[in-house]
């Protein structure tokens, strides 16, 4: 199997290269992409020895072109390069593990040229469900999930059809301020929202999980991924993060996947299938987790989950502009320019100024999400 890794530097990135690097005989890099982590990019290239690496700027292309002793290396840049690097001939499947939505132009660029999809940027689908399952459906590419959750539900949905699926059932460790009342979380500070319980991601993903808009965005990506409608798909606070997700089928059976909190697990079985290889991971042990449990959401505290929920009820573009204004949020509450209880303030109040198109090509999709960007920052500067 030959790889693009779109995101190498990341943290799903970097752990899809550590699998890659277990089953040498299975695997092969073909290209890898970073945004501004040049040394680390640089000692991946030392190890991986890829074709194509794709770099954010030209100035640093011009840097790893000065680094890398090695003439037949080609150096693509900014997204117009992951489109190139996604499309590439010799290329099997791609991974899509950047974050944010410039993951979709390159993952569409990759579904046209028949590449499979191992999916860990949510945005691509939160931006542009409708328009990259139907480029899917239209290329009869396969789109296979990388998220724990989504990874725990496609396995589950194996066991029966689709028509007898009564529920989908995600789970949420609840984040670093589970049990926490609104209230208590106006003043929480970023080291705090940074300190996940159980998991080890980026930054930005981690505030999303601390203010639950990471779930939120994956009901939207189960809606898309799954095809099944919005209503049937709810979310159960699992603080031990062991059972990932789960499918109720309509004669009252429930099918969980379980693991421990290892993201190399689904990036395995999503670079692995149909086959699965064993494992050289740590496995789960069953006796040291002896209860598991479970609560219910709590809204109130935690509204960017509801916003979520408004915007994939709302349809057309309203999912884009969530997202856009999220990682705007993020990006602000990640500099220290607004406090943690403003990221869902933020978002509701440019959801609130849009009008939506329900008709969308990519051109009206990237004009919502350049709209919804520029509101949030007028907001945010006025403070």
């Amino acid at each position: 199997m030959k790889i693009a890794v779109l995101g190498s530097t990341g943290s799903v990135g970097s752990q899809t290269l550590e699998v890659i690097r277990a089953f040498p005989e299975e695997f092969e890099v073909i290209a890898l992409s970073a945004n501004q982590q040049i040394d680390r990019l640089l000692e991946q290239i030392k190890i991986f020895q890829p074709k194509v690496v794709t770099i954010g700027s030209a100035a640093l292309a011009k840097e790893v072109s000065l680094r890398v002793d090695d003439p037949t290396l080609q150096i693509l840049v900014g997204n117009d390069g992951l489109c190139e690097m996604a499309s590439l001939p010799e290329v099997d499947l791609v991974v899509t593990s950047v974050v944010g939505m410039i993951g979709l132009q390159p993952t569409l660029a990759a579904i046209r040229a028949g590449k499979t999809i191992a999916l860990a940027n949510k945005e691509t689908l939160v931006t542009a469900g409708k328009l990259v399952m139907s480029e899917a459906k239209k290329y009869g590419v396969d789109i296979i999930p990388i998220d724990s959750e989504h990874s725990a539900i496609y396995q589950a949905l194996a066991s029966g059809r689709h028509q007898e699926v009564e529920r989908l059932i995600l789970t949420a460790s609840g984040g670093p301020f589970r049990g926490k009342s609104a209230e208590e979380l106006t003043n929480v500070t970023l080291q705090e929202a940074l300190k996940h319980p159980n998991w080890s991601m980026g930054k930005k993903i981690t505030i999303d999980s601390a203010t639950l808009m990471n779930k939120g965005l994956e009901v939207i990506e189960a809606f898309w991924l799954f095809a099944i409608p919005i209503k049937q798909i709810s979310v159960l606070v699992h603080p031990q993060s062991i059972v990932h997700s789960m499918v109720e089928y309509r004669d009252g059976n429930i099918l969980a996947q379980l693991g421990p909190s290892d993201m190399r697990l689904p990036i395995q079985f999503a670079l692995s299938l149909p086959k699965r290889l064993q494992s050289p991971w740590p496995r789960l042990n069953l006796l040291e987790h002896s209860a598991l449990t479970f609560e219910e959401l709590d809204h109130k505290a935690f509204p960017c989950f509801d916003l979520c929920l408004q915007a994939i009820e709302k349809g057309g573009t309203f999912p884009t502009v969530l997202n856009a204004a999220n990682e705007m949020a993020v990006r602000s509450f990640l500099q220290e320019e607004i406090r943690f209880t403003e990221i869902p303030q933020i978002i509701r109040e440019v959801m609130d100024q849009h009008q939506t198109l329900n008709e969308m090509d990519l051109n009206e999709i990237l004009a919502a999400d350049q709209w919804a960007r520029k509101i949030a920052k007028q907001i945010i500067e006025r403070g």
